[in-house]
């Protein structure tokens, strides 16, 4: 309470109206260059006209066509979360296994930084031969590309483990497997969590190039269709929804994190 017997804004509060100011300047700044002519509308269309895009693609209008932009949403969000998923599964899993052993660490280190940079879409010609044309292409490369931020966070979780909880852990005479679910996984959870947060957003963004190279159904590819028609009102209405895809999921990911994780701050 302030003075007057006003409720004061906390922190986020305070940091949630910035965040709204800053957008809305955002949008203010997008709405009068395109409405001036600044910019050619071919490129960058007006707010209102995204919006309305928005609307008939989300098949909210009352003129609206067929809401084809719920049924790309729909896919996109798909190959995004089972990509994900089966890359945080496999992530966690070899990142265990070498994580564990400081010489599996040592003999896989190289590498797998050899590994590491290569772009996830530089794989997809590979990925192309093997699957095709079909959905197998976009999970194996989104998979790929979203496995490192995980498979690294839970060996660097594993291998800073305190030593005195390994020797705890000895003398209690626990198995091996004990002390990695018991011990070594609960100490890696922050870093995995972490790890999981940058891959979903990898995955977004490596689902989209996907779908744009491997012609799956999804907001890649309608984006790029938009694009090559000159429709910029449903190519940035396509962007915004990415957009919203991102910020949605990783914001459900940070609250379940914050809740898994409330142990760290009591």
């Amino acid at each position: 309470m302030n003075g007057n017997g006003h409720p004061r804004l906390g922190a986020d509060g305070l940091g949630a109206l910035g965040a709204l100011a800053v957008l809305g300047a955002l949008v203010a700044l997008w709405w009068g260059a395109s409405n001036a002519g600044w910019v050619s509308r071919v490129f960058l269309p007006t707010p209102q006209a995204v919006f309305a895009s928005l609307l008939e693609g989300l098949d909210l209008s009352r003129d609206a066509g067929n809401g084809e932009l719920i049924a790309f949403t729909q896919a996109t969000v798909g190959h995004m979360l089972q990509g994900w998923l089966l890359a945080s599964l496999f992530g966690v899993l070899l990142g265990t296994a070498i994580g564990v052993s400081p010489v599996a660490r040592a003999w896989v280190q190289p590498t797998l930084e050899f590994i590491r940079p290569l772009p996830a879409s530089a794989l997809l010609p590979l990925a192309l031969s093997i699957f095709g044309l079909n959905r197998g292409t976009v999970l194996f490369v989104v998979a790929f590309g979203a496995m490192w931020p995980v498979l690294l966070a839970t060996v660097h979780g594993l291998a800073t483990l305190e030593p005195r909880l390994s020797e705890v852990a000895r003398c209690l005479q626990m198995s091996r497997g004990a002390q990695v679910w018991k011990m070594g996984l609960p100490n890696a959870m922050p870093d995995i969590l972490a790890g999981m947060r940058l891959a979903l957003t990898v995955a977004l963004i490596v689902a989209v190039v996907g779908e744009m190279i491997a012609a799956q159904s999804g907001l890649g590819q309608a984006i790029l269709l938009a694009a090559r028609a000159f429709r910029a009102s449903d190519l940035f209405a396509g962007i915004a929804l990415l957009g919203g895809i991102g910020f949605v999921s990783n914001a459900l990911l940070a609250g379940a994190e914050k809740r898994w994780l409330r142990w760290q701050h009591p």
